[in-house]
């Protein structure tokens, strides 16, 4: 599993001219599935995320959680975190998780980052959607499951 986790100002996704999801200050998280991740990645995936301390204090420093800053959070589907550019100039995608694993495991993504923030907005997965951010910073994390499960 992965996750680009960007700090924004605010963001939205739009499908089909709708915006169907928005946030204020808080992550966008671009997430992206493979298919040995499991609900239990995602849940080490999802604590870390909600305990990155990213926003900053008084002094500038970052050393503030979501939490800290009531923001929210904004989980849009995105397999070409998956992409593979060894070969040729046309990426594959061979490592992106099967359209229903994949499913599955962002919508229960998505029901667990509710545990922190006060507001979990999100796309549509296997929709053709449009983004937009103010990337606040800019500041971007990307969280790898292969790392981040490592002993």
């Amino acid at each position: 599993m992965r996750m680009v986790i960007q700090r924004v100002a605010h963001a939205g996704v739009t499908v089909s001219g709708q915006v169907i999801g928005s946030i204020n200050k808080g992550f966008l998280i671009l997430l992206g599935v493979e298919d040995k991740d499991t609900e239990g990645i995602a849940d080490k995936m999802v604590d870390k995320m909600g305990k990155l301390r990213i926003f900053e204090d008084e002094q500038g420093k970052t050393n503030l959680s979501l939490a800290d800053v009531d923001g929210e959070i904004l989980v849009v589907s995105q397999f070409t975190l998956y992409a593979d550019c060894k070969k040729g100039n046309r990426p594959s995608f061979i490592r992106a998780g099967a359209p229903a694993l994949a499913e599955q495991l962002y919508e229960y993504v998505v029901s667990k980052c509710g545990g922190y923030a006060k507001k979990v907005a999100h796309g549509s997965f296997g929709a053709d959607m449009k983004v937009e951010l103010l990337n606040d910073g800019p500041f971007t994390i990307v969280l790898d499951s292969d790392e981040l499960m490592k002993k």
